[in-house]
């Protein structure tokens, strides 16, 4: 792959079109020598690219946290305490990734019931937090059985006693590659949608680098009639298409989408050539930025030997172009963005997950637009 190219993000500010990056940037905004302004407009290093109150951290990062046991440690454990502590960081936005805690912790192991929702709804006021969203649970039956159906309801329920606009998976919509398979994983999320809708909620899925592959859908077919090429589209791309807008929304994982960059720039077309088409995760956004209302912002730093191109690495320390990114997809008053680091929590070091989520506040509030 090529070095990146980088790009004027005041020409992207004002809409003219933008090639696609490629792998092999260095760090494209160095956080540490920012200005730390927490605020909406504009600091020494231009504007704000995500307001304060628009900081988030999707609650998978500190899992280790709310998992443990408050009676064991005197670092914050379960919900309230975690949530005390990514409020006094700055944070104003979570992301759910499931509601089981310590069973010593605050209202028990499970908090998954509107009883439970009550509670969290309790706390995230106290400390000034407002619940944006959850991996939670999507049927795995289609058609949907009764008993997924009315699963799906309780979330629903739950979702709108926390009061987040939007509830979702960790997963993708299908792991198949092929074209009828996505055309089914369509089908079935309208449906989810529209149930999600009529309960005011907005339903969304969640990437990893897999569906920003290519689609197969056409050429020879195999020995079990499916198709062998590409036409070049992605599978969420076709997916964006195949699905209604007022129905099911998309949160990018941006780190996944950096990895389809670096993997997923080659396919083999319906007449057998080989042909190049590099993946542009922000370019996509901005095609279709109303589809895509949450972000996870997930850091690494470049390994050309471990198959994926990227480190995970706290964020702002890592090589994704961030500034670059928010500034090309704008809409800096709609967009959500988490922070996330999966392998964040450390079996020797308990309090790793809790600082590294204090680092990427800090990083996040620190990105400016570059000055024109």
């Amino acid at each position: 792959m090529g070095r990146r190219r980088f790009l004027s993000t005041c020409t992207a500010a004002a809409g003219a079109a933008i090639a696609a990056p490629v792998v092999g940037a260095s760090p494209a905004f160095a956080a540490r020598d920012a200005e730390r302004g927490h605020g909406h407009g504009k600091g020494h290093g231009g504007q704000v690219l995500v307001p304060a109150h628009k900081r988030g951290i999707i609650l998978y990062t500190v899992r280790d946290a709310t998992g443990r046991d408050p009676l064991s440690t005197d670092l914050p454990s379960g919900f309230r305490e975690v949530f005390k502590e990514l409020s006094r960081y700055g944070y104003r936005q979570v992301e759910f990734a499931g509601y089981g805690q310590h069973p010593n912790a605050p209202g028990g192991a499970d908090l998954g019931t509107a009883k439970g929702a009550r509670l969290l709804r309790g706390w995230l006021e106290d400390y000034g937090l407002r619940a944006q969203g959850n991996h939670g649970f999507i049927p795995p039956s289609w058609p949907l059985t009764k008993s997924d159906l009315d699963t799906f309801k309780q979330h629903l329920e739950i979702a709108n006693i926390l009061g987040m606009p939007h509830m979702g998976t960790g997963g993708d919509p299908t792991g198949s590659s092929y074209r009828a398979d996505w055309d089914i994983a369509a089908e079935k999320w309208n449906t989810l949608g529209e149930i999600a809708r009529r309960e005011g909620i907005k339903l969304y899925t969640h990437n990893h680098d897999a569906a920003y592959g290519f689609l197969l859908d056409g050429g020879p077919l195999d020995d079990q009639g499916r198709p062998t090429r590409s036409s070049g589209i992605r599978k969420l791309e076709y997916f964006l298409k195949v699905t209604d807008p007022k129905l099911v929304w998309l949160e990018m994982d941006i780190f996944w989408a950096h990895v389809a960059q670096y993997k997923f720039h080659t396919y083999t077309a319906h007449d057998g050539t080989q042909r190049k088409k590099v993946f542009d995760p922000a370019g996509l956004v901005a095609r279709h930025n109303k589809r895509y209302p949450l972000f996870h912002a997930k850091d690494g730093t470049h390994n050309e030997t471990n198959g994926m191109g990227y480190d995970m690495v706290p964020f702002g320390t890592g090589d994704i172009d961030y500034r670059t990114f928010f500034s090309r997809v704008g809409e800096r008053n709609y967009h959500n963005p988490m922070v996330e680091q999966d392998n964040a929590p450390s079996s020797t070091d308990a309090g790793q997950s809790l600082r590294f989520a204090k680092t990427g506040y800090n990083n996040m509030a620190a990105l400016r637009k570059h000055r024109c």
